[in-house]
């Protein structure tokens, strides 16, 4: 039945009307799934539609894309699974997207409802389904009446729209697929508006801040939504701001106030613990964003103010003096409004002088621990300057974290912190390329982790994505056998095989080269092409060497 003929009838099948909802009532573009024999008919609701369908290669793969697509476009990502082994598979991308509170839909089929926790051996069955993934979702729902569907689709899209967003699951016993429903008489989805704090509370961080003799702001995830008001704010306290691996790119790139997430390196420390108002807003406080080297050293002793979605979250991780539950984007813009004029004439420290002198102090350039990787981003940066940067955990990514600049958010991230799944990269980076047809994208990923998900690179050739795959390939767990190294272990499981990868590339049907220096890699970056991806392999080895020789020279 197509879009013409579902218009004239007043009924339809629960599968139609699921896919009329997702594209009518909620602008739903893209879909991401893996056919099977539980849910055929979802795909009968598909024909005629203009929604684009994305096969992966595994349901994994379609949870870290739809992940990617979320975060580069500020949409849910929204996926098609299969019952049993199929939610088993994309439970670990639901974990990651859980963990940093990106918006997915996971509609998944399951077992007729005769059948549910009968335990008779059927096809794909589990003891509870919905029991297994409600650990990694917002909300798990069975739908037991195909006429709830517009309600239950509805809950999801207010978890996404006016509280804090994260996985949702939504499974479909098979028996219902075909089951009439009347079409509803309105398809209009509700204008929710999210919550904004208390006029006092705002009040009252505002005088706090207006008497700080040493600010610091901390700007984390939830903010991506807020750039001009977050820039606004930050340049009217006058304050060094923390702004976290997800909200890079919140104040534009290399702005004098902006730390970086560096919140775990020696001198924003001393900068935090000496601050005597801190503001916090979307950001957990958690120590993946805030004490990566995990020896509890980042303290904040001044007055806390917390603005988050989520009260629970205000209290967590850090004492709080003032919370203040609200959306980042309109709390950022009634703070603002506290303050007409700069906090200059209160007599503030310069903050543009207090955080230069504290970047300088940071003197990452120069630091051994990431000077290899100083040359790859000035390179990407060259050559790709508005490129969104999508990592997997990577030696490359965990010195991007505290490197990179961007001009945007939304435009780096990466699975190296908070869940801290491996194989994220490359299918994320498909997400992201879907979602941004406009922008270069680059995946940055590890010959270990890469491994999870290389399946993949065959959905970047059949989809034509133009997708730059950097591969650092340092021959193995490198992270790991730095651990057990530094305490005592012997190296076990680390040091594992990898495959020729530009031979695997090929048989993809992808373009591939391996380079060995920074001008290598902008010889091949210049040759980019818009047709489909390209995996450049670094040889770590010989680019550490390539690095340490033009040091010497220069």
């Amino acid at each position: 039945m197509n879009a013409d003929a579902m218009r004239n009838h007043s009924t339809m099948t629960c599968a139609e009307l699921l896919i009329r909802l997702l594209r009518e009532t909620y602008g739903v573009r893209t879909l991401f799934g893996i056919p099977g024999v539980h849910t055929v008919e979802l795909y009968r609701g598909l024909e005629g539609s203009d929604v684009q369908h994305i096969t992966p290669r595994h349901e994994q793969g379609a949870g870290f894309m739809a992940d990617g697509y979320a975060r580069a476009s500020g949409q849910p990502g929204v996926c098609l699974i299969i019952t049993g082994p199929g939610m088993t598979n994309i439970a670990t991308a639901m974990g990651q997207a859980l963990a940093d509170s990106i918006p997915m839909l996971v509609i998944s089929s399951v077992n007729r409802r005769d059948t549910l926790g009968l335990g008779q051996g059927r096809l794909h069955e589990l003891p509870s389904q919905q029991q297994m993934i409600s650990g990694v979702a917002r909300f798990s729902h069975t739908l037991l009446d195909a006429n709830t569907l517009p309600d239950v689709l509805a809950r999801a899209f207010a978890i996404f729209n006016g509280a804090r967003p994260g996985p949702v699951h939504i499974e479909i016993p098979i028996d219902l697929f075909n089951a009439p429903v009347k079409a509803p008489a309105s398809w209009q989805a509700p204008t929710l508006y999210r919550a904004v704090p208390d006029p006092e509370g705002l009040a009252e961080a505002a005088s706090l801040l207006q008497a700080a003799k040493q600010p610091l702001v901390l700007l984390g995830g939830g903010c991506v939504a807020a750039p001009n008001a977050a820039r606004a704010l930050v340049e009217k306290l006058d304050a060094p701001t923390v702004t976290t691996i997800n909200a890079k790119g919140l104040l534009g790139r290399d702005h004098p106030l902006d730390l970086g997430a560096n919140a775990a390196l020696p001198a924003v420390r001393e900068l935090a613990a000496n601050a005597d108002v801190i503001l916090a807003v979307g950001t957990e406080l958690g120590e993946t964003d805030y004490d990566v080297v995990f020896d509890g050293g980042f303290h904040l002793h001044g007055k806390l103010i917390r603005i988050d979605l989520d009260p629970e979250q205000l209290v967590r991780n850090q004492h709080t003096t003032l919370g203040l539950v609200g959306d980042a984007r309109r709390s950022l813009a009634l703070l603002l409004d506290h303050f007409p004029e700069p906090l200059q004439r209160h007599g503030v420290e310069r903050g543009i002088e207090r955080t230069a002198t504290t970047l300088s102090a940071l003197n990452l350039v120069n630091d051994p621990a990431f000077s290899d990787f100083v040359p790859l981003y000035k390179t990407l940066a060259d050559h790709l300057p508005e490129a969104i940067l999508v990592g997997d955990s990577t030696a490359p990514v965990y010195a991007g974290n505290h490197l990179v600049s961007q001009p945007a958010p939304r435009r780096y991230f990466n699975a190296s912190t908070g869940y801290g799944t491996l194989g994220y990269g490359l299918p994320a980076a498909l997400g992201a390329q879907l979602a941004r047809a406009d922008l270069p994208v680059v995946a940055l990923v590890g010959d270990g982790g890469v491994m999870f998900t290389l399946a993949e690179l065959a959905t970047a050739v059949e989809e034509r994505l133009p997708v730059v795959i950097v591969l650092w390939h340092n021959a193995g767990y490198e992270e790991i056998r730095r651990y057990m190294d530094a305490n005592g272990v012997a190296r076990l499981g680390v040091d594992i095989q990898a495959p020729n990868f530009l031979t695997l590339a090929e048989g993809f049907g992808c373009p591939s080269v391996r380079v060995e220096s920074p001008e290598e890699l902008a010889n091949s970056l210049a040759k980019r092409v818009s047709s489909g991806p390209l995996l450049i392999e670094i040889d770590a080895a010989a680019w550490q060497r390539a690095c340490r020789i033009s040091d010497q020279d220069t």
